[in-house]
């Protein structure tokens, strides 16, 4: 039993040390062309010499569509070995110019084999998938993370435009009338990445402003006495200002006046104070009284020896005696109503007969009264102006 372990074993490792079987041709990709190889070995590089195929030190093998080694030693069944043959190409970034050899088979393979990441917002000429070709031009254009605050709010974006103006077009908030950026949008982007949007708008706005009318007071028989009327409405004269106003998002920043313009004038407001008599009855003090006059008064008295003066007067105006039953006015009142019957509430019966100083600023009446007889008065009371 343990003789025929050995035999197996010694069979197995002289089996592993017998070399491969050699390929008689192999398929053969070089560029654009496809061949068939004769083929002694396992290893690329040694099926090249056999061939006399030459190989440039940047140069790419590929096995079955995967970059080996050119010395490595092929395991496959059916293998197809292709060369991706180094070309120059130029590249232009915005920090330097440089000129490439490489084998990578398309643009994008070139800036990857460089180390550039890139991202879908990049600027790449021709683009990513072109097929590389000797002598050709790459212009590349990383983008760059922009902070755009706008509306409130603040949008993200990637863009590789030369200008702020341009990048606000690729990040779908273009300036719209008389909007504006900061930094301008002919401006390059920002070292920084912050861009603002300012909306601006302009209105013209109309500021209205009155002129106050006049009043005129006229006398109207068809008003009672002591009231008053609108006999014709005033009207208020008009201003119209333009203004030319600057909105930068929506707060007021500049106002023009451009215009202003009276398109209405003032029309007088006449008002008819009352002439008409108009009786009435009232009872006070127990007494029925026919008016045709009423008003509030502050009411002073007076006799002939109490009332200021250096010495005594007897006499009233009218020529009449200092007594109870006659009364003193102003003398606009006295002008108009000497002799007027009124009544005082707690004085009684009177008329017009005298004439006072008056207290300024207030309509008021002195009530007479003899020496003996004197009473005090400094209130205020309502005079009747009876019929």
């Amino acid at each position: 039993m343990k003789r025929t372990l050995w035999l197996t074993l010694i069979l197995i490792i002289i089996s592993a040390c017998q070399p491969q079987t050699p390929f008689d041709t192999i398929s053969f990709i070089d560029g654009e062309n496809y061949r068939s190889l004769p083929a002694s070995s396992h290893i690329p590089a040694e099926i090249f010499a056999e061939n006399k195929i030459s190989l440039a030190s940047a140069d790419r093998v590929l096995l079955n569509g995967q970059i080996i080694d050119a010395n490595t030693v092929m395991d496959c069944d059916i293998c197809t070995i292709q060369i991706q043959r180094a070309v120059i190409v130029s590249l232009t970034t915005p920090y330097q110019d440089l000129e490439v050899v490489t084998a990578a088979p398309t643009v994008g393979d070139v800036l990857t084999d460089l180390g550039i990441q890139l991202y879908d917002a990049d600027f790449v000429d021709p683009p990513v998938g072109r097929v590389t070709t000797d002598q050709l031009k790459i212009i590349y254009r990383p983008s760059r993370q922009l902070a755009i605050r706008v509306d409130g709010r603040i949008v993200q974006i990637r863009s590789s435009a030369e200008t702020v103006g341009e990048a606000l077009i690729e990040g779908g908030i273009p300036l719209v009338g008389l909007d504006a950026s900061q930094p301008s949008a002919s401006d390059p982007l920002p070292e920084d990445g912050q861009i603002r949007i300012i909306r601006i708008v302009e209105k013209i706005e109309l500021e209205q402003t009155e002129i106050p009318f006049e009043t005129e007071y006229v006398a109207s028989n068809e008003i009672a006495i002591d009231q008053e009327g609108i006999l014709t409405p005033g009207i208020t004269g008009l201003i119209v200002r333009r203004d030319h106003v600057r909105y930068e998002d929506g707060v007021e920043v500049s106002r023009t006046s451009e215009d202003e313009q009276k398109v209405r004038e003032p029309s007088t407001q006449i008002v008819g104070y009352g002439t008409k008599y108009v009786i009435q009855i009232i009872t006070v003090d127990g007494q029925e009284l026919e008016y045709w006059r009423s008003l509030n008064v502050y009411a002073t008295s007076y006799s002939p020896c109490n009332s200021g003066a250096d010495r005594c007067y007897p006499s009233t105006a009218s020529g009449k005696t200092v007594q109870h039953g006659v009364i003193g006015v102003l003398r606009s009142w006295y002008n108009e109503m000497q002799g007027q019957a009124v009544y005082v509430p707690g004085y009684g019966y009177a008329t017009i007969e005298d004439i006072g100083a008056g207290i300024e600023g207030k309509d008021w009446i002195d009530l007479g009264y003899t020496d003996a007889n004197y009473q005090p008065w400094h209130h205020w009371v309502t005079i009747y102006f009876l019929k």
